[in-house]
């Protein structure tokens, strides 16, 4: 892999670019690899040149990427204003309820389906789904789809203040725990 600045904007060039439409709600992809499926939902404020290394790593490691453009400028280094400026955009959003509630999952559906989408296209045992920060407890909600072997949840941040929280509503934890139990 070419050695990029982490100091610069990053054209995201080696992607391939898509609108997954899943329920009436479409969201550009970036999609790179070949091999299973790794949803990679990016922190905040977005796909940063950060962000993008790492999913080429994963790439590199046998996968397909998958990353949503979920909030920010694709591929931009964001200053400290643009940065707050997102974070404030995304906290009242439909799809985040209220930060300290136990709710997050309306934005959590369509990755779902779009790992649902993603085993489909590219096969193997099932898929994988790394959050980071402010998506970090995402990748739990995802292992709902039948689908999803491997939920990563790096640096979970929701809920905020609440560090034991699990920012599920009380149905999806059952099923979870539903999940969980019938595993072991």
């Amino acid at each position: 892999m070419p050695k990029r600045s982490m100091q610069q904007d990053d054209a995201l060039e080696d992607f391939s670019t898509r609108e997954i439409k899943l329920n009436d709600v479409a969201k550009l992809v970036y999609v790179t690899g070949t091999g299973p499926a790794v949803i990679v939902m990016t922190e905040m404020p977005g796909i940063s040149p950060h962000v993008a290394r790492f999913s080429r790593w994963v790439r590199d490691a046998g996968f397909t990427v998958y990353m949503p453009s979920l909030f920010g400028r694709d591929g931009a280094l964001t200053s400290a204003e643009e940065g707050a400026a997102i974070f404030q955009r995304a906290c009242v959003q439909r799809r985040v309820s209220r930060l300290r509630c136990q709710r997050v999952q309306s934005g959590t559906v369509w990755l779902s389906r779009a790992g649902a989408t993603a085993h489909q296209e590219c096969g193997g045992p099932g898929v994988g789904a790394i959050g980071m920060c402010f998506t970090g407890n995402f990748a739990l909600s995802l292992m709902l789809e039948s689908s999803m072997l491997a939920p990563v949840m790096s640096q979970p941040s929701l809920p905020l203040n609440d560090p034991a929280g699990m920012a599920m509503a009380a149905d999806e934890l059952a099923a979870f725990a539903s999940v969980s139990n019938a595993m072991t």
